[in-house]
């Protein structure tokens, strides 16, 4: 079974996540959530998207530089041991990077958000995709093109998509949340890492 690091979403380390670890916990999977952002949480407010209170946090505490060495810092103790790299939206990014600098990485499985891959990136990892359609965060020319880029790096890919759904489609406690798109994603999320061994 795979040993797993799970990054959270702009909203942070919240139950959405926690109830995925244990999914994936209980199919056999080791599971860690490190908390990128220290005990915060965001959400929807009168005045306030999450996300724009997630990026002011981000900006305050030193923008996605600060962000990845965080993430680095707690994956290093458990890399050596050969990593499936997974995230939701802005943890998906966060995956994606660690994933394609980690020469041990076995996979990579993105919900909801991907990032931008250097012209010089190489890996030979299995990855999944699972996103919205549409997604306004993640434009389907964009993610054409991530996934040519991908694939020119030398990734096995897949990429599911759930039309209809809202863009955090997995998160129960979200309007976003659609429960048939949900189940499928996981299906064929723990189908992709039981092949992984």
């Amino acid at each position: 079974m795979a040993q797993i690091v799970l990054f959270h979403s702009a909203h942070g380390l919240r139950p959405a996540v926690h109830a995925a670890a244990d999914r994936l916990r209980a199919a056999g999977h080791t599971v860690h959530t490190p908390d990128l952002f220290e005990g915060r949480t965001f959400d929807d407010t009168g005045e306030t998207t999450a996300y724009e209170a997630a990026s002011a946090y981000q900006e305050e505490i030193g923008g996605s530089d600060e962000l990845l060495k965080r993430a680095v810092t707690a994956v290093a103790p458990l890399s050596a041991e050969g990593l499936v790299y997974a995230g939701f939206a802005l943890g998906g990014a966060v995956a994606q990077n660690l994933a394609l600098a980690d020469e041990k990485a076995r996979g990579l499985v993105l919900l909801h958000g991907t990032s931008d891959l250097r012209e010089d990136a190489s890996t030979e990892i299995p990855v999944q995709l699972h996103m919205a359609e549409p997604d306004p965060f993640e434009p389907e020319d964009w993610v054409n093109a991530w996934y040519l880029r991908m694939v020119r790096a030398g990734a096995d890919v897949e990429v599911h998509r759930y039309r209809g759904a809202g863009h955090l489609f997995t998160d129960a406690d979200l309007p976003d949340y659609d429960a048939e798109a949900a189940g499928r994603a996981w299906a064929a999320a723990l189908a992709f890492l039981e092949e992984l061994g």
